[in-house]
């Protein structure tokens, strides 16, 4: 069962889950970082199985004029040691559920394109690979 995560401690509890797709985030810029995400619209949501936290989604609903009210999917993760199990099928659905509660025009996330698995993932959810993104790096990442 999704839940949404809105206290500090069931935030910081999703940071060994998170790291695995966001390893330069340290453990102790994690929480504040998330803070100062909040302020951006930035929510999290996550799965827990056997009383731990087994997969993690950061998502904003937003307007732009682009795609009109829409859910961006900022991080969708599922723990290596349980993938192929439904945590992200489940995950996923939530968010693309919420987004229709939330009379969004449209669902989107990025992905690197190293990640051939999550790649193949989002297609069988139905998600269309439907543009480039494109960026520079402008700092150095710790």
């Amino acid at each position: 069962m999704v839940e949404k995560v809105e206290t500090d401690a069931a935030i910081a509890a999703c940071y060994d889950v998170m790291a695995e797709l966001r390893p330069h985030v340290s453990r102790e810029e994690f929480l504040p970082v998330v803070h100062a995400l909040r302020d951006d619209g930035l929510r999290l949501a996550c799965i827990r199985a056997e009383g731990r936290i087994v997969a993690v989604a950061g998502y904003r609903i937003s307007t732009n004029l682009f795609y009109g009210k829409h859910l961006y999917v900022d991080d969708l993760v599922t723990a290596d040691s349980v993938r192929s199990k439904g945590y992200g099928k489940e995950l996923l659905a939530w968010l693309r559920a919420l987004a229709v509660e939330n009379d969004c025009d449209a669902f989107h996330l990025d992905s690197g394109v190293q990640r051939k698995h999550a790649h193949e993932f989002y297609l069988r959810e139905g998600l269309e690979l439907n543009s480039y993104h494109f960026s520079v790096q402008l700092k150095a990442r710790s």
